[in-house]
């Protein structure tokens, strides 16, 4: 089995699983109990915020531990509305942002709060001029844009959208899930000091079920769940195994991340030759994928002529998928594709295939010659 579905979830790091081990076998205590292993507990949740935040550049009391980046991002923008009261102001976003934020701006909407989506331009990058447009209304109080995106690798300028929101008055926050880890994501050189900052742990080789919304100690937000507000603006008892484990991976990325960045850039070179060499018609979408605009651990391919769904049933020990995890498991085309101007066969005849840091060339070259391979056949080409 070769695992070509690495935007939808990474595997388990054993430096993360060996860090989660003790708090499963041994010591099973409440984080916030005040005996000595609940401290010991407690103190696992801390050094895991730490390292979080290492990779960041934030103060680890900025870190707030949620059930993953979909919890994060609720809170993120429902918390930032409800907390403020009626008036606050409107929401800007984006129409290829994750389906748990359109999602969050829809519900939003229908409680009164102003909501913009932008398009974008058909390479997946944002169009900064309708943005600058958008922000000169002088009515927009947050801003919600992801760092990369989950379907089609496009990395947007953060830092410069955070500083232009910030100029006219209005906060930035940043779905950083797909990056966090990957390449830099500085607060405050590469996400512009974002007031709002939404990672997961499972994109990184940590465990599934936890992630973290960094929040500015000068944001106000209402919770989603009211009880001991154990995390600042998020009631609930915490796993100190997931959390350990967070860190762990945290920390992994933070050391190995130049290293991890170059073994991509490897893999997307043997992807693409493995594509441009095997004669099958197939086209890139999104950013170019040896530009700086796009990371290198994500391919959106559409194969012309090949539904994506039959080719994925004929390579059934290659895990890929036809879009966003989200999407794919609930039937719905993908709304990425479809901003970008993707009429609706073409969405149906495409590919996400990411990879990760534990993927090996030998594994790349062999998936993408046989789905390069099978998606010739299908195309009838050489028959």
């Amino acid at each position: 089995m070769i695992d070509l579905d690495g935007q939808a979830t990474t595997p388990l790091a054993p430096e993360a699983l060996a860090a989660m081990l003790p708090f499963l076998e041994q010591n099973h205590a409440n984080p916030h109990s005040a005996h000595r292993a609940g401290r010991a507990a407690k103190a696992a949740l801390e050094a895991a915020r730490a390292e979080i935040a290492a990779v960041l550049g934030a103060a680890p009391d900025a870190v707030i531990l949620t059930s993953g980046a979909t919890e994060a991002n609720n809170l993120a923008l429902k918390g930032f509305f409800a907390g403020a009261g009626e008036g606050r102001g409107r929401l800007l976003t984006f129409a290829t942002e994750h389906s748990c934020v359109l999602e969050t701006a829809n519900a939003l909407a229908r409680r009164g709060v102003p909501v913009t989506i932008l398009p974008v331009r058909s390479d997946g990058m944002p169009d900064l001029a309708a943005y600058r447009r958008a922000l000169a209304a002088g009515d927009v109080a947050l801003v919600s844009a992801m760092r990369v995106n989950n379907e089609i690798g496009s990395i947007w300028p953060i830092a410069d959208m955070a500083r232009e929101a910030r100029a006219h008055g209005a906060r930035l926050h940043c779905d950083a899930a797909q990056a966090f880890g990957k390449l830099p994501c500085d607060l405050v050189f590469d996400l512009g000091d974002a007031a709002l900052v939404s990672i997961s742990a499972h994109k990184i080789h940590g465990p599934k079920g936890i992630g973290a919304l960094v929040a500015a100690a000068d944001v106000a937000l209402e919770p989603l769940l009211h009880g001991g507000r154990q995390e600042r603006f998020r009631s609930g008892t915490q796993s100190p195994a997931l959390a350990a484990g967070f860190g762990a991976a945290a920390r992994l990325a933070r050391t190995g991340m130049a290293a991890h960045a170059g073994h991509a850039r490897a893999l997307m070179a043997i992807a693409l030759a493995a594509l441009r060499d095997s004669g099958v018609r197939f086209r890139i979408n999104g950013p170019d994928p040896e530009g700086p605009d796009r990371i290198p651990t994500n391919l959106s391919v559409t194969f012309p002529g090949v539904a994506a769904t039959r080719l994925i049933a004929r390579l059934p020990d290659i895990l890929m998928s036809s879009g966003a995890a989200c999407s794919s498991g609930a039937g719905r085309p993908s709304h990425v594709l479809a901003a970008l101007g993707l009429p609706r066969d073409r969405v149906a005849e495409t590919l996400r295939l990411g990879w990760t840091r534990h993927t090996t060339a030998a594994e790349l070259e062999q998936a993408f010659s046989a789905v390069a391979k099978t998606a010739r056949e299908m195309q009838g080409i050489g028959q």
